[in-house]
């Protein structure tokens, strides 16, 4: 999503997930890498041969790292420490955080008398201290005002840190962490204050009402008029006065003529008033959050190896957290391992703690490393969600007419993601349909809950989900079949979002019904009703649907990726994508081989330094229109993102966009030319005189063999050596900027001329044939750095689109119900996912399996309480927190169909998301169907299921 509002500066606009960066002090140099032999062991993938072990022809027969995987030798952050790291000292010192367990009384100070003498912490960091040294949390508005709780302050939220320890050797430190385990009598509290969480975090509203026509103009919608902002009065937001003149009044108008009309809706009309919950999960990520960080006084270097989504970001925020204190710094060397999260490592305070802790080693490298306990209690949750909803709905026809819903989510004690993360839900509230009128209010409520931040889904499972369910519902109080009445009120391409933007391309949600209406679970779900209830007693029969469709993407995807073509016609690529466990890196390989016909023999991913793309950025791609042009005018070199996080679902389309353009760069401009040259070859225009109609379209990639409009066959070595030999440009290394569309230059590029291309920086490498005065350009690190004539980025009102780019995906779930113990068995569930073209279906039906496990947690088993009987305590782990397990996920009685792209040149989509919402609302209309009650809230556990049917 696009825009995050201050509510008491409406004008000041950040991205859904973006993160305004602190002002590094001038000199200190941020160096971010990956780690390098030896200390990496594994931690990179092998990269791929050229032959038939990882692809055959060309596409990967199984991941980079699977070798690395299932013999146990890929490697994670939180595998490493001090001596594994070269240039780190061999002593490696533990952290430990001692939290608060009560948020409505002062805290007072630690009694660590538990702790024998020889067990005493080596040093003790304090609140206190940290003020005393000019440490202060970067981006307050963001992770809150305090590292540590001061002693004499109510804690902002459950398990909020009070004090770090720290112990110089491992042993005294298991043993301290052992006896502290659990303990009550640690941290001590004074007198009752009541809970004390920050103030309430945002609030935005988002109204359309069509226009006349399809055609024409919205009547009012946040993207030809704006969004509706607004703070606090107590606990609700202070929405402005309804009013002619002003986006926001304007918009309030338009939110109480859709109320009006609600209200005032006679006997032709169905208004369902519901209101759902979603409950706070645990992603439960199998690496929990961990640091290890060496702060080096006598050279003024702090070495940071982190597990984070975001390295960047947690590198420049460090080295200003640093900066501003008494302690000398002179460069940050961030070494960045593969991690796993679903999000919850996207922008966390943690990586911040152990700077911390780091500063107070007296020199010793620091690990900061949570167990599962620990994780549990100061992790990042997903979000609950409080959603009251109305739908209009015309009896006759069944078209929905208006649709309203306020979605209040509960942010927990630091801000985070969570205004992003409610107007991401609201905006998505509609799911797949089309609504002339809508008015949807996200809210993000502070409490002394547990931090909720970025975790999969981003608010859409919660919302989407209420959405599925008050559809089921309609239909059957209409009497009309739920797919059918899907049908009558399905988005069709051209018509425009709750955001007033048509989405991108050619939308499938009806085929997909078709599809879903057709299948047997669904057509013979009342016959197999009847039959399955007979043969069991006690046991209740039900099919649920549900369809949905997620946005993938933030508004401000930036990607760096480099190509090169050797003289033996070998492949080298280089990017900023780095392995979060969903393949990012096997698609980025195999997206070069189907398009040169060869995958890459070397690579290189999570590449951070590059010295051939010398451009600028502020990292703010969310700013107004003249502030933009002006940074642009000043100057040349400036883009508004450099490169994005691993997250939003992001790597199939915008990553791959950057290797996908490098690689039809290379056959556009080095492949093309240089097979001409070698078919025209043997005078008179050669081979290619008589057949000289074929153009570039023409041409054909494939199996390391050059071929095309009945010309001989070349091997890619052939022209890979002719390219070197007329210089042509046989590397280059490109940028790109999406925002809701992709950003464009144009170029002079040496022997074709001006050029536009789908990116915003290029450089060149040219072959050893080149003359000296294009070599002579190659001055950029080697490369030539081509300043662009002209760039076109997308308007900044796009921000308002909220987005365009969706993917699909249903869900038939079976279920059976247990009349005496409430359990509920999946039979069976069967998915119609729709993602474009697939660049690897293994990996694609990976994320299906593993999204739909996710899901069917959330919707039959997964829950925490918010507050003092929740995961703030410290007692949670997964002995108490339940997750599915195979026998709960019908792993042999599940089924997927992709639908077919519809061209060969249909791109990719985002779908690591979506692949887990549809089930949720499809198990719960299931429940509903086989023992006739409807649950609003999530997740249906037995317990409630024996109270209903009591």
């Amino acid at each position: 999503m696009a825009i995050q509002h201050d509510a008491a500066d409406p004008t000041r606009a950040l991205s859904r997930r973006s993160f305004l960066k602190a002002g590094t002090a001038a000199g200190i140099a941020v160096k971010v890498s990956v780690l390098a032999p030896p200390a990496q062991a594994r931690l990179m993938e092998a990269s791929p041969s050229d032959g038939p072990a990882w692809a055959a022809p060309g596409r990967p027969r199984y991941r980079l790292d699977a070798v690395a995987k299932v013999t146990g030798s890929k490697t994670f952050s939180r595998d490493y420490r001090a001596k594994d790291l070269p240039g780190w000292p061999d002593r490696q010192a533990h952290a430990l955080l001692i939290a608060a367990t009560c948020a409505d009384r002062r805290f007072t100070g630690l009694d660590l008398s538990r702790l024998p003498a020889s067990l005493q912490p080596d040093r003790i960091v304090r609140h206190e201290d940290l003020v005393a040294d000019g440490v202060a949390v970067p981006h307050a508005d963001f992770f809150g005002d305090w590292f540590l709780v001061p002693q004499g302050e109510t804690p902002r939220l459950l398990g909020q840190p009070v004090a770090i320890l720290i112990f110089y050797d491992f042993p005294r430190f298991a043993a301290a962490k052992r006896a502290l385990r659990f303990a009550d009598d640690v941290v001590r509290f004074g007198e009752a204050t009541g809970a004390k969480p920050p103030a309430h975090y945002g609030a935005s509203r988002w109204v359309r009402i069509e226009g006349e026509t399809p055609d024409a103009p919205d009547r009012f919608s946040p993207y030809e008029h704006s969004p509706i902002f607004a703070g606090f009065s107590g606990d609700k937001p202070a929405w402005p006065a309804p009013g002619q003149e002003g986006a926001f009044p304007k918009g309030m108008a338009a939110a109480a003529a859709i109320a009006a009309e609600i209200d005032g809706a006679g006997e032709d009309a169905l208004v369902m008033r519901r209101t759902y919950r979603s409950q706070s999960t645990d992603a439960s990520a199998m690496e929990a959050d961990n640091g290890n960080v060496w702060y080096d006084p006598a050279t003024g270097i702090l070495h940071l190896m982190m597990a984070t989504q975001s390295p960047y970001d947690v590198a420049e925020a460090a080295a200003g957290l640093v900066a501003k204190s008494r302690f000398p710094l002179k460069e940050v060397d961030l070494k960045v391992g593969y991690t796993v999260g679903y999000g919850t490592k996207d922008h966390h305070i943690f990586p911040f703690l152990c700077v911390v802790a780091a500063l107070y080693a007296d020199g010793r490298p620091v690990r900061l490393a949570n167990d599962r306990f620990e994780q549990f209690q100061n992790g990042l949750k997903r979000h609950a969600f409080h959603m009251d909803t109305a739908l209009l709905v015309d009896r006759a026809s069944g078209r929905f007419r208006a649709m309203t819903g306020r979605y209040a989510c509960d942010g927990g004690g630091r801000p985070n993601y969570s205004v992003a993360v409610s107007f991401v839900g609201a905006t998505a509230a509609q799911s797949i349909y089309y609504l002339p009128k809508s008015d949807f209010q996200a809210i993000a409520l502070a409490s002394r809950a547990v931090e909720a931040g970025s975790t999969r889904g981003f608010g859409t499972l919660q919302t989407m989900s209420a959405t599925e369910m008050l559809v089921d519902e309609a239909a059957a109080l209409l009497r009309i079949d739920a797919i059918e009445l899907r049908l009558r009120n399905v988005m069709r391409t051209g018509q425009r979002n709750s955001q007033g933007a048509v989405p991108a391309g050619a939308l499938r949600n009806e085929e997909i019904l078709h599809k879903a209406a057709a299948h047997p679970l669904w057509r013979e779900r009342v016959a197999r009703k009847v039959a399955y209830e007979a043969a069991h007693p006690g046991r209740r029969y039900g099919v649920g649907f549900a369809q949905v469709h997620k946005d993938y993407g933030t508004g401000a995807e930036a990607a760096v990726a480099s190509l090169e073509l050797d003289a033996q016609g070998r492949l080298r690529l280089r990017h900023v994508a780095h392995e979060m466990g969903p393949g990012v890196t096997t698609s980025q390989a195999a997206m070069v081989g189907e398009i040169l016909g060869r995958v890459p023999s070397e690579t290189e991913f999570g590449v951070v330094r590059w010295p051939e793309m010398p451009l600028h950025t502020t990292d703010q791609p969310y700013t107004t229109p003249q502030a933009e042009e002006d940074r642009r005018a000043q100057d040349p070199r400036w883009t508004p993102r450099f490169t994005s996080p691993m997250s939003a679902t992001n790597s199939a389309y915008y990553l791959g966009h950057a290797t996908r353009t490098a690689a039809r760069f290379l056959a556009d401009h080095a492949i093309w030319p240089a097979a001409r040259s070698l078919w025209a070859r043997g005078g008179k225009g050669g081979a290619l005189a008589s057949y000289n109609e074929i153009t570039r379209d023409g041409l054909r990639l494939a199996d390391g063999e050059v071929r095309g409009g009945g010309l001989p066959a070349l091997s890619l070595a052939e022209v890979a050596a002719e390219a070197h030999r007329l210089g042509l440009a046989v590397g280059v290394t490109l940028h790109t900027f999406n925002r809701w569309q992709w950003a464009e230059a144009e170029f002079d590029l040496p022997g074709t001329g001006r050029t536009r291309l789908p990116i915003d920086a290029l450089s060149l490498r040219y072959g050893a044939g080149a003359a000296p005065e294009r070599r002579a350009l190659m001055d950029t690190a080697g490369w030539h750095f081509l300043p662009r004539t002209a760039a076109f980025y997308p308007p900044t009102q796009r921000n308002n689109v909220g987005t365009t780019y969706y993917s699909p995906m249903a869900t038939l779930a079976e279920v059976a119900v247990d009349t005496a113990s409430g359990e509920v068995t999946i039979l069976s569930h069967h998915s119609i996912l729709e993602c474009g073209r697939q660049i690897v279906p293994a990996l694609v039906s990976g994320q299906v399996q593993g999204g739909l496990a996710m899901g069917i947690g959330h919707a039959l088993k997964e829950v925490l309480p918010l507050y003092e009987d929740g995961p703030g305590d410290g007692t949670w782990n997964w002995n108490r927190y339940e997750l599915p397990r195979a026998r709960d996920v019908a792993p042999w009685n599940q089924t997927v169909e992709i639908l077919p792209p519809l061209s060969e040149t249909d791109p990719p989509k985002g779908i690591a998301e979506v692949v887990m919402i549809a089930v949720v609302p499809a198990l719960a209309n299931a429940v509903a169907h086989a023992i006739g009650h409807r649950f609003h809230d999530l997740p249906i556990r037995p317990e409630r299921i024996r109270e209903a049917l009591a």
